[in-house]
């Protein structure tokens, strides 16, 4: 019996494949911050490792990164903070308001995708105090974080402008 249903182009398995991986990052960089997290409580309150050591720097930058992936991954889900302030609506007009929400949110990635390529640009040769490692590295977060918005955007855009044209999402 045929599905009703068409399956999953090979853009949405991309992204569906690119989401997997976020959340598997996220995890693993959730499990990798608890290393250097760790040495500096033991080393805040022990004379067993010195108080100067990269681990303040490297919890700090995991912390951008996990914000960072984080928040991909809610722009993809659709688990970003939201309130409802219409009544009921129809399945169009729900995703009218839908397309203008995400339009707010594309704007925001717009201005990511422009400061973070200049945030960027402006620690392209610098390095880290303690750890000495390239800036870039930290910063490129900001413009990654925008343009994978951008594309799960697209795919909501398209799910939504198929809702408000009278067909179904995919």
């Amino acid at each position: 019996m045929p599905s009703s249903v068409s399956p999953p182009g090979p853009w949405r398995r991309f992204t569906a494949a690119y989401a997997q991986f976020l959340t598997g990052l996220l995890a693993f960089s959730v499990a990798v911050i608890i290393i250097p997290v760790t040495l500096q409580m033991i080393s805040r309150y022990t004379a067993l490792i010195p108080s100067y050591i990269w681990t303040e720097e490297m919890a700090r930058f995991l912390f951008i990164w996990m914000i960072m992936i984080g928040a991909m991954i809610g722009v993809r889900e659709a688990s970003h903070f939201e309130v409802d302030v219409w009544p009921a609506l129809p399945r169009r007009g729900e995703a009218a308001v839908r397309i203008a929400s995400r339009l707010g949110i594309l704007a925001f990635a717009l201005v990511f995708v422009v400061g973070g390529i200049e945030f960027t640009r402006f620690a392209w040769y610098r390095t880290s105090e303690l750890a000495d490692l390239p800036l870039w590295m930290i910063h490129i977060a900001w413009p990654v974080a925008a343009v994978t918005w951008i594309v799960f955007l697209g795919e909501q855009f398209y799910d939504e402008f198929r809702i408000l044209l009278g067909g179904s999402p995919t």
